[in-house]
């Protein structure tokens, strides 16, 4: 199997540390060069002491879910004759706590909005066939312990 890397560096600077007022802003560098700044949640880490520009790690489980759930569709999508002009995906995550009483990403929802071309064009059925195709086949659908729920308004 394959193996996948992010580094992610943070430094404290001059900030004192024990008092808790430092900042959870760092930066998470991939494999390919990308370089992404992170922090905490300002839901977890009230502002100034995290970054509200930068990506925290609930947004990218939710990101990570939605990419691998569209990267499916489209793969199937191809399989089976149809053309996808375009994806767009408006997921949402919820925290809460779990079934062992923690608190987690209880559930993410997926909005995809799918915009065909072409002469053979996908039934709803069909469409719903690649969603559970789809979620069935994703690495982080089956990595992931909540719920996934895939709204039906997905076809133009």
């Amino acid at each position: 199997m394959a193996t996948y890397t992010a580094t992610v560096v943070w430094a404290r600077g001059d900030q004192p540390f024990t008092d808790g007022q430092y900042s959870r802003a760092h930066e998470i560098s991939f494999d390919g060069g990308t370089v992404v700044p992170g922090s905490s949640s300002p839901h977890v880490v009230k502002l100034p002491l995290s970054r509200e520009d930068a990506v925290d790690p609930e947004e990218m489980l939710v990101a990570s879910l939605s990419t691998c759930h569209m990267l499916f569709v489209l793969d199937f999508a191809r399989r089976a004759g149809f053309v996808v002009d375009s994806y767009i995906d408006q997921a949402e995550g919820v925290m809460g706590k779990d079934d062992r009483g923690k608190i987690a990403v209880t559930q993410v929802k997926l909005n995809p909005i799918i915009e065909w071309s072409g002469d053979k064009q996908p039934t709803p059925e069909e469409v719903r066939e690649l969603h559970h195709k789809s979620h069935e086949a994703c690495f982080i659908a089956n990595s992931f312990r909540g719920d996934v729920a895939i709204a039906e308004g997905e076809a133009h």
